[in-house]
């Protein structure tokens, strides 16, 4: 706990000082232009890894970088909710589902029932990333193959999270208007590298 402390009061001391400026126009208001969907994993930093300031990208972070299916609840739906107000209320232009290497999340889709038992929550989670996991299987039968299916699994979860995502009526409204531009991201994280989907080609491809 004493580093975090320290750390904020660097930040006030350094960091801060040197944007006086832009936390001062942000004192009042904020205009992300893009929404970032990612994981929990304490080692993916979404504003590291895309370079950007404080204003520009509205965060959401869950295990898994999961998306859940649209539906009216009464139930405290955070996710959804952020969502909600990123594409209705901050208007931004653009989303990011961001998934990662070793992914925590992904990795427990493959582990036996009784390996959750004592997560309950985060073990009904990762229901919403299962179809991942059954259509990496039909390519890849053979459960020893690790690395492969690890990676694949990954991907395979993006782009189920971004069919979910245009599970939401105002964010396909968006998109078929073009006023959102929708990305499927594979973050790596020893190397630094970030892979985008291309739907035109059917894969993720290294952004050069």
């Amino acid at each position: 706990m004493e580093r975090l402390l320290n750390g904020a009061l660097e930040f006030r001391d350094t960091d801060f000082q040197a944007h006086k400026d832009l936390f001062k126009t942000l004192g009042n208001e904020q205009n992300p232009h893009t929404l970032f969907i990612g994981c929990s994993d304490s080692r993916v930093d979404p504003t590291m890894i895309t370079n950007t300031f404080p204003g520009e990208i509205f965060v959401i972070r869950n295990i898994a970088n999961i998306v859940p299916k649209y539906r009216i609840s009464e139930e405290f739906l955070a996710t959804t909710s952020a969502i909600e107000y990123a594409v209705k209320v901050l208007n931004v232009e653009n989303i990011v589902v961001c998934g990662h290497s070793n992914c925590g999340g992904c990795n427990a889709l493959y582990l036996p029932d009784e390996k959750l038992d004592n997560i309950p929550h985060t073990k009904k989670w990762l229901e919403l990333a299962k179809t991942a996991k059954e259509k990496v299987l039909e390519i890849i039968p053979n459960r020893d193959d690790i690395p492969a299916r690890e990676w694949m699994t990954e991907q395979a979860n993006v782009l189920e999270q971004l069919k979910h995502l245009f599970s939401y009526p105002f964010v396909k409204e968006k998109f078929q208007e073009g006023k959102l531009k929708i990305y499927g991201w594979h973050y790596i994280i020893e190397t630094g590298e970030i892979l985008c989907y291309s739907k035109e080609k059917g894969y993720f491809e290294l952004i050069n």
